[in-house]
C-alpha cells in the first residue's frame, strides 16, 4: 500500500472532472478607523483587492492545486465576470474550454469585505434559474463525451439553478454505465435525489437537515448510507472534524488546523482531495485521512484559498505517523 506521500505523488496522473454551480469570489481588504456619520456601520478604506474561483469552481482549483488534471463545466454568464473568472481558473491550472457561456444569466458573484482579518459584510449577485432541457442535454453531451477519459466525477451542488433533479439523476446513470465514480457534494434538505451515487459530502449541517428523525452525525450518516444507496458518507463537522460512513465501519478524523481564521470554501477542499485520492486507488479511508489534513490547512488562511500540492505533503511530514 502507498504511503500518503506517495500516493499524493501519483495525483499528476489523475484526471478530474467537475461540474455545477460556479462562482466568483471577490475579495476588497482594508482597515476600519472610524464610524460612519450617516449611519451606524464601520468606514473601511479599501487597500487591496483580488478576485479567485468560488462554488465548483473552487473545487476544480483545489484538485488542480494537488497537481491533477482538472477540467470544469459550469455556466457563467456572457459578462467580463464569467470572463474574470474564465482568466482565474486558467491561471490556476484548470482546464476551462469547457465552461458554457449563457446570455440570459449573470456569472455569480460574491464580494467579501474584509478588515483586519473579519468580515464585515458579504454582497451576492446571483440569480438562481434552473437550467432549461435544452442546457441540461448540451451539458450532458459534453459530460458524456469526456466521461470516457477521466477517472473521477465531482458534482459540486450550491443549488443556484445547474443541478435539476433530472440532471442529477441522469449523472448518476450515466456514470454508472461508464462505469465511473461520482462525488456528490450536495445541498437542500432533500438528498433522495443523489440516491445511487458513490458518496456524498454534505456538513453536519446539511446531513441532519436531510435526516430530520436523525439525533446525532452517526444516525444521519448511517442513514444516508443505506437509505441512498451510496458506497461512503463523508460528512465535515466544522471545528471537531470529520466522519466517514462505509459498510459495515465508521471513521473519525479529529480536525487538524493549527488555529483557524476562515472556513469558506473548506468543504471544496475536503470533496476535491478526497475525489483525487480515490481516482488514484487509495481507499475511502485513506482518502479522507489526507483530506482531513487538507481542510486544516485552508481554514488556516484568509479567504477561499485551494490547497497546494507542495503545502500538504509538507504538512504529513510535519504530522509524522498521523
Amino acid at each position: 500500500m502507498k504511503d500518503h506521500n506517495e500516493l499524493i505523488e501519483s495525483f499528476s496522473r489523475a484526471k478530474v472532472l467537475v461540474l455545477g454551480d460556479v462562482m466568483l469570489d471577490r475579495y476588497w481588504w482594508g482597515k476600519v478607523e472610524r464610524i460612519s456619520p450617516e449611519a451606524p456601520v464601520p468606514i473601511v478604506h479599501l487597500e487591496k483587492t483580488f478576485e479567485t474561483a468560488g462554488g465548483a469552481a473552487n473545487v476544480a482549483a483545489n484538485v488542480a492545486g494537488l497537481g491533477a488534471k482538472a477540467f470544469l463545466i459550469g455556466l457563467v454568464g456572457d459578462d467580463k465576470e464569467g470572463e474574470v473568472l474564465a482568466r482565474v481558473l486558467a491561471q490556476q491550472g484548470v482546464r476551462v474550454e469547457l465552461l458554457l457561456k449563457d446570455e440570459s444569466r449573470r456569472t455569480t458573484v460574491k464580494t467579501r469585505v474584509i478588515a483586519h482579518n473579519q468580515h464585515v459584510v458579504r454582497v451576492d449577485d446571483e440569480q438562481v434559474i434552473p437550467l432549461g432541457q435544452d442546457q441540461e442535454q448540451q451539458i450532458l453531451k459534453v459530460v458524456q463525451s469526456e466521461l470516457g477519459d477521466i477517472d473521477i466525477l465531482i458534482a459540486s451542488d450550491y443549488a443556484k439553478g445547474f443541478f435539476t433533479e433530472s440532471l442529477i439523476s441522469r449523472l448518476i446513470a450515466l456514470s454508472k454505465e461508464m462505469g465511473k465514480k461520482v462525488i456528490f457534494d450536495p445541498k437542500g434538505k432533500d438528498f433522495s435525489k443523489y440516491r445511487g451515487a458513490t458518496c456524498i459530502t454534505p456538513n453536519q449541517r446539511e446531513a441532519l437537515e436531510a435526516c430530520r428523525k436523525a439525533n446525532d452525525v452517526d444516525e444521519a450518516g448511517r442513514m444516508l448510507l443505506e437509505y441512498l444507496e451510496l458506497e461512503c458518507v463523508l460528512i465535515t463537522q466544522g471545528e471537531k472534524g470529520m466522519t466517514l460512513f462505509e459498510r459495515g465501519s465508521k471513521s473519525f478524523f479529529p480536525a487538524l488546523a493549527r488555529k483557524v481564521y476562515d472556513v469558506t470554501g473548506a468543504g471544496d477542499t475536503v470533496t476535491a482531495t478526497f475525489a483525487t485520492a480515490v481516482a488514484c486507488g487509495a481507499c475511502y479511508k485513506r482518502a479522507a485521512e489526507i483530506a482531513n489534513i487538507a481542510a486544516g490547512l485552508v481554514v488556516e488562511e484568509v479567504g477561499t484559498t485551494a490547497i497546494k500540492k507542495d503545502n500538504l505533503v509538507s504538512r504529513i511530514r510535519h504530522l509524522g505517523s498521523y
